[in-house]
């Protein structure tokens, strides 16, 4: 099996886990069990409780759900972005690609935590998003900045130009097509950095407010007696992993096909 396949089936099972998962469960991931709090592993409770007394499968299912749509919104929201930036900055060049590229630098001598205290808390899910997205597109930007800039000097670039084929159709038609497996590994990537992101804030007392959760608010707070109840902490971890692999898989998979 290639990594291209290996990291579809993984990531296809991952969201089938998040979209089919609350159905196998028979507790609700906001149910509490008055009668199990912090309890182990059993047949009532396949992979134990929270400290609240809440299922720690259903709970977890719950979470991957959110942590999910957070990379797959961050993916689309910096990738987008860093090709419409990186493409017009590099095939431009000139004025343009100065003052875009200004627009770029400038996230980076911000401090990203800067932006998150600023713009996350309160914001919910999707203030999250947008401020991973403003930190994650712009080091794409400049990639595809400098890839933009190389195809421009291209036979079949140039002969469109001389063509005169105006400048839009000619990024359209003949930049960005060369452009896709990049953009593609970019948005995989992006996807697993976003998810383990989150997981980190989340130990900053940023990220989803309770009652609600993450992977994220699970690892941060199973991690504070990981040795005493590790079932807290495995699953949500386990997780956060096979979301990594399964988007450096296809990442990986997309150069290789290059």
């Amino acid at each position: 099996m290639s990594r291209t396949a290996a990291g579809l089936a993984l990531l296809a099972a991952l969201v089938l886990l998040a979209a089919a998962g609350p159905a196998l469960s028979p507790w609700a991931w906001d149910e509490i069990d008055f009668a199990s709090f912090g309890a182990g592993p059993s047949r009532r409770h396949w992979l134990g409780t929270t400290q609240n007394g809440r299922d720690v499968f259903a709970v977890t299912v719950h979470a991957l759900r959110r942590s999910l749509l957070i990379g797959i919104g961050v993916a689309v929201l910096a990738t987008l972005p860093a090709a419409v930036v990186g493409t017009v900055a590099g095939y431009a060049g000139g004025r343009a690609d100065r003052a875009l590229m200004w627009c770029a630098d400038l996230l980076f001598v911000l401090p990203p935590f800067l932006l998150v205290a600023v713009l996350a808390p309160g914001a919910g899910a999707l203030g999250l998003v947008a401020v991973l997205a403003a930190l994650h597109w712009p080091p794409s930007a400049r990639t595809v900045r400098a890839m933009a800039r190389s195809l421009r000097e291209r036979e079949y670039v140039l002969a469109a130009r001389l063509g005169g084929v105006g400048a839009p159709r000619t990024v359209v038609r003949h930049v960005l097509p060369s452009l896709a497996s990049l953009l593609a590994v970019d948005a995989g990537l992006n996807v697993g950095a976003a998810v383990i992101a989150e997981s980190g804030l989340a130990h900053l007392g940023f990220g989803a407010r309770p009652p609600g959760v993450s992977l994220g608010t699970l690892i941060a707070d199973g991690g504070t007696a990981v040795l005493a109840f590790p079932w807290r902490f495995g699953f949500p971890a386990a997780l956060l992993v096979l979301i990594a692999v399964a988007a450096n898989l296809l990442a990986d998979g997309v150069r290789a096909a290059r």
